[in-house]
């Protein structure tokens, strides 16, 4: 393409604004000269912040159809940090209005739209592409699939049957299928700049920790939207206590902003309790944002949560993880063999699952028994094996 006698190189670095290496020009002779775009692919996934990161199991499928591509994503500018430095991702779009005015601009060869909702299904459909796969919405402002690939994971959001009871697929299994992917179990793609990683290592020397020493992290907190999540402050100090004993051992307390208050909670009522964990339990920051998180929970070894952001970010870091459920859907979380689910059964014997869990309900009302069930001692003798392992 030639635009008033100036000619745009077919270049995922050249933006058209500066050169991408200083009193260099493309004309002469291109240090990247294999950056073409190759096919053009917009992921739409904006919701919670744990789906973005388990979307990124996506992005090695989709470099193994489409060896040369371009990929952008579109998320909201809340987890737009969880993307940055994705060597597989070219670039990234917060949710807002300038977004909109530069997507409507291009055109792509393929929409892959992960949300069923309505803002998402609208984008995708408002957006020029050969083709889009996924959900988009209807004359009726329904969310509908895209694509007979997308009717399974499309139906798990409209029958509680299939969802709660049926489904043993992961989340990254099916949406491979509605994305028309090979699955092969990929891994989270996460990147920790070379500042993050030493940051961590800094952390971890700051609070006394040394080689051989395991440290578990408790994520202690959940979303919002679903508080019913949590753990009781009350079995959290209980499994402080029992770790409290353990030698070579070092704890931390993980969340975000809207953890800040039950953190210190636990951290006081345990020092309280036992002033000699003052050289083993550490409050990390809690304020920082996301990035700043991930340094935090990348000094664990062993990360005790539920499912959550928290449990995600685990995941992605590679960690050894200890998740407990109730409210949500355990079957669609893969731990890739790095830790174990502990979900609510009703008689351990025979492990027979709590007859109300999942539910997905923002309001319990059988006084949250699945929360009550949490094994606390499954997870810490498993933890415990886990820490003669790390020694």
């Amino acid at each position: 393409m030639k635009t008033f006698h100036v000619e745009i190189p077919d270049c995922k670095r050249f933006g058209g604004y500066k050169p991408c290496i200083p009193y260099k020009t493309c004309y002469e002779g291109c240090a990247h000269p294999d950056r073409p775009f190759g096919k053009k692919i917009l992921i739409i996934n904006l919701d919670a912040m744990g789906d973005v990161l388990m979307t990124t199991a996506q992005l090695a499928p989709i470099k193994r159809k489409y060896a040369e591509s371009y990929v952008a994503w579109i998320t909201l500018r809340s987890a737009a940090p969880l993307l940055a430095g994705n060597p597989l991702i070219d670039d990234v779009f917060p949710w807002d209005a300038e977004s909109f005015l530069i997507l409507e601009q291009m055109k792509f060869d393929l929409i892959l739209n992960a949300d069923k909702s309505r803002r998402s299904a609208a984008l995708a459909m408002k957006l020029e592409a050969k083709e889009k796969l996924g959900f988009g919405l209807n004359a009726n402002g329904q969310i509908v699939p895209l694509n007979e690939e997308a009717v399974y994971n499309y139906k798990l959001g409209v029958d509680d049957y299939l969802k709660f009871r049926m489904n043993n697929r992961t989340g990254q299994d099916i949406l491979a299928e509605t994305f028309r992917l090979p699955y092969e179990r990929d891994q989270y793609v996460l990147h920790l700049s070379e500042e993050e990683s030493a940051a961590t290592i800094a952390y971890r020397e700051s609070k006394g920790i040394r080689e051989g020493d395991a440290v578990i992290g408790f994520n202690t907190g959940c979303s919002n939207l679903y508080p019913n999540k949590k753990m009781t402050i009350e079995q959290h100090l209980e499994l402080i206590d029992k770790f409290s004993a353990q030698g070579n051992t070092k704890m931390l307390l993980l969340g975000g902003r809207e953890d800040t208050e039950r953190n210190k909670r636990i951290y006081n009522t345990a020092i309280e309790r036992n002033p000699n964990l003052m050289t083993k339990l550490f409050n990390t920051p809690t304020e920082g944002g996301l990035r700043d998180g991930m340094i935090y929970e990348n000094a664990a070894d062993i990360v005790i949560t539920g499912d959550s952001y928290g449990m995600h970010l685990a995941i992605a870091l590679r960690k050894y993880v200890l998740v407990w459920f109730g409210v949500s859907c355990w079957s669609e979380i893969d731990l890739y063999d790095r830790g174990r689910k502990f979900i609510p059964l009703a008689d351990q014997s025979r492990e027979e699952v709590l007859f109300c869990s999942p539910c997905w309900k923002k309001k319990c009302p059988y006084d949250l028994e699945c929360m009550k069930l949490i094994d606390i001692e499954g997870i810490y003798g498993l933890a415990v094996e886990q820490i003669k392992r790390h020694r």
